[in-house]
């Protein structure tokens, strides 16, 4: 089993990082939610130092795109059959998605990991590519409603896999992860995570993803219902503890995703890095909440994109007490919102790096 040890930041560099912002050549605030930014990525930075960072950076700014097939797929729960996963790695690699052209536009480093979708590529398709990586741990998550999605082997294997790609990134430069997802059906596998997570009604976590019909809703709340009928009553007969009681990791072999087991590697490594790391959508945020589950600290190098057009989505924002930068109705995912963001941390960083203070611009108020 892998272990994370992360520390919480260290809050004596406080002061003298929200002097810096207050003294800028401005009303105190007036820049809102860039000015709170600024103090956490000056205050991340500030921590392998041990004193307070002279600029904060951005270096490399790298999107990892996890994906994974479903078992919950074949019930017809999304708009789309779970070839469309892989049909959708294809069009990442020829750089003809969503996240490729804000990739592109705002020069972010995107790579695309396989963490276990039904059928791999073969080599001709992957070609010279040197932004794939095979990370699979098996062909598709089983059928969650009849059975525990994967083993907590795979849970353990998904956790280290996600942990050594985002370490191998940061190691050669990276300080601001982003991640995204791909994977048909896997708005159904984070509603149930959700749900045993926080013991919440299914209703109120499962929504209409990428815009399933009324009847896949329908459908798609049963199935989830079911699913968390069936936990329940295993862990009841094996006189386990209330479900709420149930470790982040149990959860995730019992309703989880290979490509959201592996963004939890990944969010828990950046952390032990302290390293912060941009959240998506609605599934890469559950991912966020059982990191957090794991780890309390893991929030304090967590960054929150964009409010999505989930409706669970809200409530794990609340849940984590998160502010997202941003509100655009999105619901594609692919690490859209996330690179959607980075300019407002680029702002933050120029503001907090360029602006002139009062005594420096000789401005007295």
């Amino acid at each position: 089993m892998i272990n994370f040890t992360i520390s919480p930041l260290d809050l004596s560099y406080l002061p003298e990082l929200k002097n810096t912002v207050d003294n800028k050549t401005k009303p105190l605030g007036s820049l809102g939610q860039l000015e709170s930014l600024a103090i956490q990525l000056g205050l991340i930075q500030s921590q392998p130092l041990q004193r307070v960072v002279d600029k904060i950076s951005l270096h490399q700014p790298t999107i990892l795109v996890f994906a994974g097939d479903h078992g919950i797929a074949k019930h017809g729960v999304s708009i789309a059959p779970s070839s469309v996963t892989r049909q959708m790695v294809l069009n990442f690699l020829a750089g003809g998605a969503a996240i490729n052209c804000f990739c592109r536009i705002n020069n972010i480093t995107l790579k695309i990991i396989d963490a276990g979708i039904i059928e791999a590529l073969t080599t001709d398709e992957i070609g010279a590519c040197k932004t794939f990586f095979s990370q699979r741990i098996a062909a598709g998550t089983n059928d969650f409603t009849k059975e525990p999605a994967m083993t907590l082997t795979q849970v353990n294997q998904g956790l280290a896999y996600g942990a050594s790609i985002a370490l191998q990134e940061i190691l050669q430069g990276c300080n601001l992860l982003m991640l995204g997802e791909m994977g048909i059906a896997n708005t159904s596998s984070a509603s149930a995570i959700m749900a045993l997570l926080l013991d919440t009604p299914s209703e109120i976590c499962v929504g209409q993803g990428t815009g399933i019909t009324s009847d896949q809703l329908l459908l798609k709340q049963q199935l989830v219902k079911q699913a968390i009928t069936r936990v329940t009553n295993k862990h009841a007969k094996e006189h386990v503890l209330p479900i709420t009681k149930l470790s982040p990791q149990q959860v995730m072999a019992e309703v989880g995703g290979f490509e959201i087991v592996q963004m939890v590697g990944a969010i828990l490594a950046s952390a032990q890095a302290q390293t912060p790391v941009l959240i998506d959508g609605f599934i890469v945020s559950v991912a966020a909440l059982i990191a957090v589950s794991m780890h309390t600290h893991t929030k304090d190098y967590l960054i929150f994109s964009h409010q999505s057009d989930e409706q669970a989505h809200q409530l794990i924002l609340a849940q984590l007490d998160a502010k997202p930068l941003l509100n655009l109705a999105l619901r594609l995912g692919e690490g859209t919102g996330a690179a959607l963001a980075l300019p407002l941390l680029t702002a933050a960083v120029s503001f907090y790096n360029d602006m002139a203070s009062f005594e420096s611009a000789g401005v007295t108020v």
